[in-house]
């Protein structure tokens, strides 16, 4: 899953450290989500929106090896 994190939280000028404190999770969290390492259960994904004022919808979407292209 691809995410706009690090694009938002540029524009904020926050650091990895300053997310995860607003989110209460670790600085690797935030990493491993940035880099589609890990993905975010569904009650961080909305917290995460929630931080940003940005609908989840807006935040993450699929790679393109996750669509399913014969549909």
């Amino acid at each position: 899953m691809k995410n706009r994190l690090r694009e938002l939280r540029a524009v904020r000028r926050w650091s990895q450290t300053d997310l995860a404190d607003r989110l209460d999770v670790s600085r690797q969290t935030i990493y491993a989500i940035e880099t589609g390492r890990y993905d975010p259960s569904l009650p961080l994904a909305f917290k995460i929106a929630a931080v940003f004022g940005e609908p989840i919808e807006g935040l993450f979407f699929p790679d393109d090896e996750d669509t399913d292209s014969t549909t």
